[in-house]
């Protein structure tokens, strides 16, 4: 009985000590650094790539697989996919089934469009605002239906498929054509009604907001919500195309399509900042001392701190390169500092939307 006994408790003990480690909370260990080469997928830059610095790993989806994303914050705000060109006009009704036609003045454009018409988010990524380039093109969603007007789409571009000459991209592909649509609050979350701008009947789907992630994005072609960002704590970088605006001087900001653009995830908190070899410091020899904290203030109200900075577009008897007088501080949600040089945009044969990069952790 003794013996018994004395098998159970030194079983008990075992099982109680396997438990205890099971269940012990994991502390995740920031990668030191690596080389990425994020699928961005060759010259028509079919995707839109998350990096995540602090395991070194990546997802990537087609940017065409959604049109809205629906943040997950406080406000009511619905983001458009500017990696397809989207762009959106507030109509002065809220019947959706009234029958509407198209606006191609409604548009992204080559550089002719004002960026102050407000039919495309403002690209800082700030989302409050009031319109007319400032914060989203879609108004913040009101508590009160009658103040939540129709808004006609232009649903942007299909990824391009037409393969052009090396050095050169090819991102726009057939137009997507036109939606109409109208947003409301459904309690916590909202509440979606689209259609044709011909039909006189709509679709309505709801959506749920979740903490977890920075938006819920959806499908106006599916009328499905998507997977298109990771957890919002999971990632630092977003490879991507973009709408952005260019500054033309006394004609004041325009918006453009760029390609090879990257955006760092302001909403979840990453933090960035710019360094130039000629302020006296290189890649090589930065080490986490040389870190200004302030520098990072910027980033907190801007995801454009490495944009296309990194890289030059090329011209008619150059072919586009990356910028090596500098590189970029990150500083992660962690609170992870890592330093970033770009190596290559192109692969060895000079075919463009194969970026490289590598990063170091600073400790």
């Amino acid at each position: 009985m003794k013996k018994t006994f004395l098998f159970l408790s030194i079983a008990a003990l075992v099982m109680a000590s396997c438990s205890s480690d099971d269940d012990s909370p994991k502390t995740e260990v920031p990668s030191v650094g690596d080389v990425l080469q994020p699928t961005v997928g060759g010259p028509n830059q079919p995707n839109q790539v998350f990096v995540d610095l602090s395991t070194g790993s990546s997802e990537s989806v087609n940017r065409a697989s959604w049109d809205l994303g629906f943040s997950s914050g406080s406000d009511f705000r619905v983001a458009i996919n500017g990696s397809l060109k989207m762009a959106v006009k507030k109509l002065e009704t809220t019947d959706i089934t009234l029958p509407q036609t198209a606006d191609t003045d409604v548009a992204v454009g080559g550089g002719t469009t004002l960026a102050s018409n407000g039919y495309v988010d403002n690209p800082t990524g700030v989302l409050a605002g009031n319109g007319s380039g400032i914060g989203t093109a879609i108004a913040e969603v009101s508590a009160t239906d009658s103040q939540n007007k129709v808004y006609l789409v232009n649903l942007g571009f299909a990824v391009s498929t037409v393969v052009p000459s090396v050095g050169s991209v090819s991102t726009d592909g057939d137009a997507r054509g036109w939606k109409k649509v109208r947003i409301l609050r459904n309690g916590n979350g909202y509440k979606i009604q689209y259609a044709d701008l011909a039909s006189q009947t709509f679709q309505e789907k709801t959506i749920t907001k979740n903490a977890d992630y920075n938006f819920t994005f959806f499908s106006l072609t599916s009328g499905n919500t998507v997977a298109v960002e990771p957890v919002k704590t999971k990632w630092d970088l977003n490879f991507t195309t973009f709408t952005n605006y260019l500054n033309m001087g006394g004609g004041g900001e325009v918006t453009y399509g760029y390609s090879d653009f990257i955006v760092t995830n302001m909403k979840g908190g990453t933090k960035a900042y710019q360094v130039l070899n000629a302020d006296g410091v290189t890649y090589e020899n930065f080490t986490l001392a040389n870190v200004v904290e302030t520098n990072f203030t910027v980033s907190a109200t801007d995801q454009r701190i490495i944009g296309s900075n990194w890289r030059s577009g090329g011209g008619p008897s150059s072919l586009p390169s990356i910028r090596t007088d500098r590189f970029y501080v990150i500083k992660d949600v962690a609170g992870n500092y890592y330093k970033i040089k770009f190596l290559a945009m192109t692969n060895d044969a000079g075919v463009r939307g194969f970026p490289t990069f590598e990063y170091k952790l600073l400790q």
